[in-house]
């Protein structure tokens, strides 16, 4: 029977477009009795749908799924929920992934290849509203602050809108203008106008362009 007295596990989302990394990566979880997946999403979009429905603490969010990113959704989680607390779990050991998933509100990065040792512990981090870093992001971070000093810059702005961002995954995955029309809730022309910012902004003359940089910048897995 249980007692009553005992803590109600944290109740996490977990989303990745890989389902034996999702099955493992709920085993690690749920052999923890303060931790409980209640729900799993293979895209990005699946994810924002479930986290509205289920309100969970924390969302576990891969970087590289389709439709939407992690990125992509933590910053939409972040937006809409700030009760949900979001934690970056990838495989890309990468400076500028690692950046962009803080600016997006994620509270910790998590490689996937040391999962089994460092994630229940980000979890729980995360859930306490402490940020978890690996190491190697803690020396990125260190050293992007000092290069900034030493230099008088600030960071990047980012060079597409959110919006645009959307819709040059979903060209590269692939989609027709009326497919993103559909998917996004707006007309193909609008479509058109973003696409057309992109080809300008970025430099770029093609659909077959701008694929590539959408896997260059980690939007889509080549």
């Amino acid at each position: 029977m249980t007692d009553p007295t005992d803590p109600v596990p944290a109740r996490i989302l977990l989303a990745d477009d890989h389902a034996l990394v999702r099955r493992g990566v709920r085993l690690i979880l749920e052999g923890e009795p303060d931790l409980t997946v209640v729900a799993e999403a293979d895209d990005g979009a699946e994810a924002l749908a479930l986290a509205r429905a289920h309100r969970p603490d924390l969302a576990v969010l891969d970087i590289a799924m389709p439709r939407l990113t992690g990125l992509q959704a933590a910053r939409e989680l972040s937006r809409t929920q700030p009760d949900t607390r979001v934690l970056i779990l990838t495989m890309y050991d990468n400076e500028q992934f690692f950046f962009e998933a803080l600016a997006a509100g994620a509270s910790g990065y998590v490689l996937k290849s040391v999962a089994d040792r460092d994630l229940v512990e980000a979890c729980r981090a995360t859930l306490r509203g402490e940020p978890f870093l690996y190491p190697g992001a803690v020396n990125a971070l260190i050293r992007d602050y000092l290069d900034r000093v030493r230099d008088g810059r600030a960071l990047p702005s980012r060079v597409i809108t959110g919006r645009e961002e959307e819709i040059l995954k979903l060209v590269a995955e692939g989609h027709t203008t009326q497919q993103i029309a559909d998917l996004l809730v707006i007309s193909p022309k609008t479509v058109e106008r973003h696409r057309a910012n992109l080809l300008q902004k970025l430099g770029l003359k093609d659909r077959l362009e701008l694929t590539r940089y959408a896997i260059r910048v980690g939007l889509i897995e080549p």
